[in-house]
């Protein structure tokens, strides 16, 4: 029997025809970016700008009405406890402004009586933290207790420590307080006698407004002085988030002019918001969140900018998935799985999540590879290809 070479021929010429027409019909496979599904560490954190400030200012006002004679230090200059910052020849004084002086020597020295006895309660107070967190952490070895309580006892006395060192502060000032109360009514008694001005603390001049010799009355502003030995950092959350920190909650400080980062630890969340007006002209509702250094703050002084990176929680290790995979299919969440050169739909769940990951609670596994920014015409089933 003859094979119809002719024919079978012919036939392979046809399908090869209709295979590269079908080929030219068929779309072209989607170019995409992807991106795997792994297990790792995440964090989610609260990111805004803030501010270093002394923990301590002091503002240094005229103790009594007269001429101030030109202040010889400048703005950055170091000063000691007790010294001879400025001296005001003081005026003859009314028998109501002695009075009055007299009166408020008596308050500073109430002022100084409640302050003293805020030492008092701080200390103790710090005691009884020093004390629980050693029993927090004998408990947690014999098993009764969680490694969290051990960590909360431990925050406990971190903040304990910072509120003793700031009931020391409002010690310190109180007393200022009182001795500059003292020299306004010692200079009463003394007419047209200079009138010396002390500092209340070993400290660094913040700010001089004017050191010109001039004529001020009782209560100007001379100077701002400031620890940059003791440094805090100040952030204005939206208070949308400020909600979602408490203190203890770490923090992350980048941008302030170091290759390192350094890290701190939020001491209070102000529990008042203010008005302020956003670049784009509107308002806004923010809280102060204060956060004290674990690391040295190396150069940074008063008033410095830095980047605050707020760790609301954290995990060792989770299922995550880039964020840009994400996107919204209807009511829930949405991934297109990379399945044999095909982009698959799959509905999974997410939980915490952050600007770069997301916490996969179902719908994937570790391995899977999805794709990085789905473009709007990208089908269940469309063939792709990567990049």
């Amino acid at each position: 029997m003859r094979i119809p070479w002719k024919r079978i021929l012919a036939a392979l010429a046809v399908a090869t025809v209709a295979g590269a027409v079908l080929m030219l019909l068929l779309p072209e496979p989607v170019l995409v970016d992807a991106g795997a599904v792994q297990t790792g560490a995440m964090q989610v954190t609260v990111d805004d700008q803030g501010e270093t400030r002394s923990h301590d200012r002091y503002v240094l006002v005229a103790p009594v009405t007269g001429r101030l004679l030109r202040i010889a230090l400048h703005d950055g200059d170091a000063v000691q406890e007790s010294q001879l910052v400025a001296r005001i020849a003081a005026l003859p004084l009314s028998l109501r402004e002695k009075d009055e002086l007299t009166a408020r020597v008596a308050a500073a020295q109430a002022v100084q009586s409640e302050a003293d006895q805020r030492v008092l309660a701080a200390d103790e107070a710090l005691a009884q933290a020093r004390r629980e967190h050693e029993r927090a952490i004998r408990l947690a070895q014999e098993g009764f207790m969680p490694p969290q309580a051990v960590e909360r006892a431990r925050n406990a006395e971190v903040i304990s420590v910072s509120a003793l060192e700031g009931a020391r502060f409002r010690a310190r000032a109180a007393a200022a307080d009182v001795r500059v109360a003292r020299s306004g009514l010692g200079a009463t008694f003394a007419q047209g006698g200079l009138v010396d001005v002390r500092s209340p603390m070993a400290a660094r001049i913040l700010r001089i407004p004017d050191a010109s010799e001039r004529v001020v009355t009782a209560g100007t502003p001379l100077m701002t002085l400031g620890d940059l030995g003791h440094l805090e950092i100040v952030v204005e959350l939206l208070s949308s988030e400020a909600v979602k920190v408490a203190p203890g909650m770490p923090v992350l400080i980048e941008g302030w002019g170091g290759e390192q980062v350094l890290r701190a630890r939020v001491r209070r969340v102000e529990p008042y918001a203010v008005t302020k007006v956003s670049a784009l002209g509107i308002e806004e509702k923010r809280a102060n969140v204060i956060a004290d250094f674990v690391d040295a703050p190396g150069n940074l002084g008063d008033g410095y900018r830095v980047t605050a990176r707020i760790v609301v929680w954290q995990a060792e290790r989770v299922l995550k998935v880039p964020a840009s995979a994400l996107f919204r299919c209807e009511a829930v969440w949405c991934v297109f799985v990379v399945d044999d050169a095909r982009a698959r739909r799959r509905v999974i769940t997410i939980g915490q999540r952050n600007v770069n990951e997301a916490e996969v609670r179902g719908g994937l596994v570790e391995g899977d590879v999805v794709i990085r920014y789905p473009v709007n015409h990208l089908a269940d089933g469309a063939r792709v290809r990567l990049r």
